[in-house]
């Protein structure tokens, strides 16, 4: 049966030690999933639960946002994607009476591990001005508490909307429709803190900001590169579709400064044969630098270049436009400089470059090992230089493959949760709904919190997240968000974001996509969009776990209501009766979703166009995919400090901590270790087992410290470290940013090492 939570937090202070694992899943996984899901549903709820994850009539998984196939395994989930729905459905309740016995303060002091512990948020609460805690407070008034302060707002862009990519699409639409409705483009969102550079790398160079691939692409590859990403942890469904293409022929390169056991060796859980031997994925291993990947590709597309009949001639003369100003830059590159930036040795490279020119179909996915350095956009368009050379993009088995995180954050920048949408998005959005949206950009989420430290924004607004517990620099992130004159959050369960405040503050409870959703309408159903584009329908199965919940799409209509009044002629009342409306309006906004209802009603749902996978036609400013020719970066590390990457634990998805193990690292017991190459360790001087605070250095001069780490002699490349976030956030300075995209800088953080 279902535990009850902790009380009290646990000790974190001594984490155990034991070896790297070399495989992924089987047998410890499949038990570890078993056993948190008894403690959070107990076993009958585990079963209702369980086998209705990521199935045609079932709902999606609110972890991440890998695809499915057309044919479903009966458990089409995966040990962390159980876990993120055992978060959701557990039995563990957080009531008025909870919110009585701990004061704001109190739940300031808990980590967030406790707090997400304690369970679902079962009523609406407020945080008056002054007061010590919250307190149970009715819809009606907490709707009337927001439309006092937006209104009373000297302009509308001194409102933020943040969107959590669990969101779904109906509810994101509603809520930019909402927001520019009210006057501003304030929409920041979570990816901006993770695939902006994608987007806006991809955007330039092809004409569309997301991957070309489908989930059979990867199954027809000949050559599958993995670049900055842990899926094993991450996006452990992936590694299904890696075996099947290892299966078939294909080969993998693995680019990572930290060896993960998931690309080593999987054991899928699945077959009989998988649980006992399990399938060797990487053939070749590139232990790179942090933020070395830029001139890793820019070396190899100069080999590529130089080699007898290696270009897709045909292909760069129809299609591509800048070949040759990027050619005589890639001439440039040269051994001594990409070694130095790499880490690497030049037979590992060669070797690569053998693998390459032997591969007719090459597929390149990454994740936020790429996109959360200074560099970043430039190194994606070199990913895609690398692609273009040999007509790698719109043909099967090849193409682009950001693997995003959050289950429908993609689909969230399609319904227009951006504060930069294009002119054309927002004229369809004021021709159906007869409204003027304004022109001018709002803010990403960087700027959003900028935006609070200076007084410049006065009220915020989350549908789900962590905000606080995700963004960089956590002390200035925290006081700016205390500068707010109210902060309101859309959740499901408590996280650190409910401890940090405004002057007063709502926590309104939602549904999750496990709960059922009846409406006056009668049952509703919402969608999502994948990481490969395809939109299918979320249908929950449990009664919710209160009946003061409401929906994410009631809450913005009712929201609406309140702030616009009947001035607004958008019909907000029957969008919360039927999200069948809501649909028909985004079929008439958003190209691509004509007829939705009707689409997405078929099992499996719908592709979504992509020009340039579909017709090899790329919507850039040029007509075709763009080479492009950035000069080539990489951090410099001065001497006796090192390059921390902030990274994500096994009992972690996001922010959200499920167990103080990182099974597959061999961690235990806590989450305040980093890990150090031991030569390193040795030349600093830091003992296995000794503990030091983390200092990061940035141009500003100002001393950031996370305290108290485990030293973990680890084999990272050298000259690098690795610790988890959130507790790392800290060390993350506000303004280090990529360039275009500004994504915060977080896998690139100078830092050095003070014992006592």
């Amino acid at each position: 049966m279902a535990t009850k939570p902790p009380t009290g937090d646990p000790v974190q202070d001594a984490p155990q030690v034991d070896g790297v694992k070399h495989a992924a899943a089987g047998l410890p996984a499949v038990a570890h999933t078993l056993r948190i899901a008894q403690q959070q549903m107990g076993v009958r709820r585990t079963a209702q639960t369980l086998l209705k994850v990521n199935q045609k009539d079932g709902f999606d998984c609110p972890g991440c946002a890998w695809p499915e196939g057309d044919k479903r395994h009966a458990a089409e989930f995966c040990e962390n994607g159980a876990k993120a729905v055992a978060e959701e459905a557990t039995l563990r309740r957080v009531t008025p009476e909870f919110f009585a016995a701990h004061p704001v303060a109190d739940l300031g002091t808990r980590s967030g591990y406790w707090l997400g512990q304690q369970g679902r948020i079962t009523h609406p609460v407020y945080l008056p001005e002054g007061a010590d805690r919250y307190e149970p407070v009715s819809w009606e008034r907490a709707f009337e508490i927001i439309a006092q302060e937006l209104t009373a707002l000297s302009s509308p862009d001194e409102a933020l909307f943040y969107t959590s990519g669990r969101t779904s699409n109906e509810a994101a639409f509603l809520l930019q429709l909402f927001a520019r409705e009210f006057g501003t483009n304030n929409l920041p969102d979570c990816s901006n803190m993770c695939h902006e550079s994608s987007g806006s790398a991809l955007t330039e160079t092809i004409g569309i900001g997301k991957g070309s691939v489908s989930l059979e692409d990867l199954h027809q590859a000949d050559l599958i590169i993995v670049a900055g990403q842990n899926p094993g942890t991450n996006h452990p469904r992936m590694l299904s579709a890696l075996e099947q293409a290892k299966a078939a022929g294909a080969k993998i390169i693995s680019v990572n400064p930290l060896p993960e056991a998931g690309l080593e060796r999987f054991k899928n859980p699945q077959t009989a044969r998988g649980m006992l031997k399990g399938a060797a994925l990487t053939d070749l291993f590139l232990q790179i630098r942090i933020g070395g990947d830029q001139a890793l590709f820019r070396l190899l597309n100069k080999m590529i270049i130089e080699a007898d009949g290696a270009l897709d001639t045909a292909f760069i003369a129809e299609h591509t436009h800048g070949y040759e100003e990027f050619a005589q830059a890639a001439r440039e590159a040269d051994w001594e400089g990409t070694l130095t930036a790499t880490g690497l040795d030049r037979e590992a490279i060669e070797q690569a470059l053998a693998m390459v020119l032997a591969s007719e179909r090459t597929i390149v996915c990454w994740a936020m090992g790429l996109t959360q350095h200074k560099h970043s956009v430039p190194t994606i368009r070199e990913v895609v230089n690398f692609l273009l050379l040999r007509g790698n993009i719109g043909r099967p088995g090849a193409g682009v493959c950001p693997v995003r995180g959050h289950s429908n954050v993609q689909g969230d920048r399609t319904m227009g949760i951006f504060e930069r949408p294009s002119p054309a998005f927002l004229d369809a959005l004021d021709q159906e709904f007869g409204i003027t949206s304004p022109r001018h950009h709002g803010y990403d989420v960087v700027r959003s919190i900028q935006a609070l430290r200076d007084g410049d924004a006065k009220v915020f607004f989350a549908m789900g997240g962590n905000f606080v517990g995700a963004t960089p620099d956590t002390a200035v992130t925290e006081a700016a968000m205390r500068r707010a004159r109210l902060t309101v959050h859309v959740s499901t369960k408590l996280n650190r974001s409910h401890a940090v405040t405004g002057t007063h503050a709502l926590i309104l409870p939602t549904l999750g996509r496990t709960d059922k959703d009846v409406q006056t309408g009668g049952k509703q159903f919402v969608t999502v969009e994948d990481s490969m584009g395809m939109v299918h329908s979320s249908r929950g199965n449990l009664t919710p776990a209160s009946p003061h919940l409401l929906s994410e799409p009631a809450i913005v209509a009712r929201l609406a209501r309140a702030v616009l009044g009947p001035a607004s002629t958008t019909p907000w009342e029957d969008f919360e009766k039927d999200y069948g409306t809501i649909r028909d309006r985004i079929s008439r906004v958003v190209p691509g979703f004509e007829d939705f209802n009707a689409r997405v009603a078929r099992p499996g749902g719908f592709a979504l166009p992509h020009a340039p996978r579909d017709e090899r036609r790329f919507p850039t400013a040029t007509g075709k995919a763009n080479f492009t020719a950035a000069p080539v970066e990489h951090p410099e590390v001065p001497e006796g400090r090192l390059l921390l990457q902030t990274l994500r634990s096994h009992d972690q998805y996001n922010t959200t901590v499920y167990g103080l193990d990182d099974r597959y690292r061999g961690i235990k017991g806590g989450r305040r270790i980093v890990m150090v190459n031991p030569e390193d360790a040795r030349a600093l001087g830091l003992a296995d087992g000794s503990y030091t605070d983390l200092v990061s250095e940035w141009k500003d001069g100002v001393e950031r410290r996370a305290p108290g780490f485990r030293v973990v002699h680890y084999p990272t490349a050298r000259g690098c470290a690795a610790a988890y976030y959130p507790e790392t956030n800290v060390l993350v300075p506000l303004d280090s940013t990529a360039d275009t995209s500004n994504t915060p800088a977080s896998k690139s953080v100078v830092v050095r090492f003070e014992t006592a």
